[in-house]
């Protein structure tokens, strides 16, 4: 008889305690990498704190932007890669913000923007790269309510900007 992953304690078989994985090792295992924060480029904050609740302001990607329209310039995977992009910058704000991304209970609303054409209607693919993100960092706690909206122009010809609000631990 096999008994893999279980130890005796006393006379009872119990399940040994899986190894726990924090979130920036679920995505180093995928070759995600954090980048650094984004620094604010106007008069805002890129993220505030009340009570348990972390309220982050509208992130594009971090570093060197992609520019343009999807729909127009970029395809919906060259959009998808550009989310999954302000992914990895928003949580190198909640880990900057927070000290540790396992302080991140569950995200709680994400609204996402398409720099889209007029006549482009996949912003939801677009905006899945973020959330697919997230799923791979924190599994059912990454996905929440979501909008994804295109918008006629953002920032500086950014393809995406996602705005979310995560529940934290104490």
């Amino acid at each position: 008889m096999r008994l893999r992953n279980w130890v005796l304690v006393g006379v009872a078989l119990m399940a040994a305690p899986a190894l726990a994985e924090t979130p920036e090792q679920r995505l180093a295992a995928k070759g995600f990498v954090l980048p650094e924060p984004v620094k604010p480029v106007a008069t805002y904050v890129t993220s505030a704190r009340t009570g348990n609740l972390l309220f982050l302001s509208g992130h594009g990607q971090c570093g060197e932007q992609a520019n343009g329209k999807v729909g127009g310039n970029l395809s919906v995977d060259e959009g998808y890669a550009s989310a999954q992009k302000v992914g990895l910058c928003m949580l190198a704000t909640i880990k900057a913000s927070v000290g540790e991304l396992s302080k991140v209970k569950r995200f709680v609303r994400i609204l996402g923007f398409v720099n889209s054409t007029p006549d482009f209607t996949q912003h939801p693919r677009v905006v899945n790269g973020f959330s697919d993100l997230m799923v791979v960092a924190f599994g059912e706690g990454g996905k929440a309510p979501r909008s994804a909206v295109g918008a006629p122009s953002l920032p500086m010809n950014i393809p995406v900007e996602i705005e979310a609000i995560v529940e934290v631990a104490d």
